[in-house]
C-alpha cells in the first residue's frame, strides 16, 4: 500500500545498526516516497566505527552518500538536513508529513524525547510529531534495557509513539542478514501504514 503524497521524515540517531536506516531508505525510495532525512551528530561517528566510512556533512554530498549506500540512484525524492539546522522545514508543525521514523534510535535520543528536550534537528522534528499528534515510530537498538530505558520508552508509548524494537522473527525462514533486517524495517513501516517491503507475512498454520 502506497501513501506517498506527503514526505516522510527519516531520523537516524547514533545507535549501532545503521543497516536498518539504509534498508528502509532503499525500499522507500524505490517506492517513490519523498524522504526528509536527518542524521544526528553521533551518526557520523557510528558510520566511521561500523563501516570505516566517512559520511559527508554537506546536504548534496550526503544525499548522494545515502543513495549510494541504499543502492538507489534516481527513484524517489531525498533531501538531507544538517543535524544543527533547527530552522529547517521539518522543525515546524506547519510542515505536513506522513509522520516520522527514527531508526535506529539510541537510548540518548529516547531519553531526550521522553522529557521534551530538543537539542538538535532530529529531536526537534520528533518532538513536533508528538505535539502535533502525528505518527512517530522509534526503533530502539539496545540490549539489555535498563529500568531507566524502560521508563523512558513507556513515557513515549503513553504519548502515542510506536516502539518497534530491532527484534527479528524467524517464521519467514530468513537466509541472510538482510532478511532479518528487512523484517524489522517492514514491521516499523507497518506502523505508518506503509507496505513496500516484500516480506513473507504470517499466514497461520497450514
Amino acid at each position: 500500500m502506497l501513501n506517498n503524497t506527503l514526505p516522510l521524515i527519516l531520523g537516524v540517531s547514533g545507535a549501532s545498526g545503521l543497516i536498518y536506516a539504509v534498508r528502509a531508505l532503499k525500499f522507500l525510495l524505490e517506492a517513490d516516497y519523498q524522504i526528509e532525512l536527518v542524521a544526528s551528530r553521533s551518526t557520523y561517528m557510528v558510520w566511521q566505527s561500523e563501516q570505516d566510512i566517512r559520511m559527508p556533512a554537506e546536504p548534496p554530498a550526503q544525499e548522494q552518500f545515502w543513495r549510494e549506500q541504499a543502492g538507489v540512484s534516481v527513484s524517489g525524492k531525498l533531501r538531507c538536513h544538517p543535524w544543527s539546522d533547527v530552522g529547517a522545514g521539518i522543525a515546524s508543525g506547519s510542515f505536513r508529513t506522513l509522520g516520522m521514523i527514527v531508526m535506529p534510535c539510541s537510548m540518548s535520543t529516547v531519553a531526550k524525547l521522553a522529557v521534551g528536550l530538543s537539542s538538535d534537528l532530529l529531536e526537534r522534528a520528533a518532538d513536533v510529531q508528538i505535539k502535533e499528534g502525528r505518527k512517530l515510530v522509534i526503533v530502539p537498538r539496545e540490549t539489555p534495557f535498563s529500568l531507566i530505558h524502560l521508563r523512558n520508552l513507556t513515557a513515549l508509548a503513553e504519548t502515542g509513539v510506536r516502539v518497534v524494537p530491532a527484534i527479528p522473527a524467524w517464521y519467514h525462514k530468513p537466509e541472510t542478514i538482510e532478511d532479518l533486517v528487512d523484517f524489522v524495517v517492514a514491521r516499523a513501516l507497518d506502523q505508518l501504514d506503509i507496505d513496500c517491503i516484500p516480506i513473507q507475512r504470517w499466514q497461520g498454520r497450514r
